[in-house]
């Protein structure tokens, strides 16, 4: 049997999670919200709540194993991104709408560790420019162009 689509959302400090949603609603997508701590979420059958504990990377844990072929994974974490690819998730999107790939997601990991190489040597480096209008807009277009994509690919 054919997994089903799915959205899988590291949610702790993810700012699409009501765009998530209404997308969920009006494609008849389940979504699953994974996070350390008790979030509140929809009272809705296609909405769960995951919480793990607070260990170092429990979220991003859980949610590479529920990784297949019909999980989209929402997260802006790039080594999660990197891991999520790696177990074969359909697909990797930022908050932003950045779709992370195969061959996108490397140079990522490498900027990544060189700005925190950078950051522990002391340079002041700013960080992700702050999240704009624009960039829901790119997300909801990029959540529902992979969800299709998906839901063809995996019949569901």
């Amino acid at each position: 049997m054919m997994p089903s689509t799915r959205i899988l959302v590291d949610a702790d400090a993810c700012p699409v999670k009501e765009e998530i949603y209404r997308v969920a609603y009006r494609l008849s997508v389940p979504v699953v919200v994974v996070s350390n701590a008790h979030l509140r979420i929809p009272v809705h059958p296609l909405i769960t709540r995951v919480v793990v504990d607070d260990g170092f990377d429990a979220a991003d844990d859980w949610i590479v194993t529920q990784v297949d072929a019909a999980a989209l994974v929402i997260t802006a974490d790039i080594l999660l991104a990197d891991r999520c690819l790696k177990a074969g998730a359909a697909a990797v999107i930022a908050p932003n709408g950045r779709p992370f790939t195969s061959s996108s997601i490397g140079n990522a990991v490498a900027v990544r560790a060189i700005m925190s190489d950078l950051r522990a040597g002391g340079d002041r480096i700013g960080g992700p420019p702050p999240f704009a209008k624009e960039d829901r807009s790119r997300f909801l277009s990029a959540l529902d162009a992979a969800i299709v994509r998906v839901q063809r690919s995996v019949g569901g």
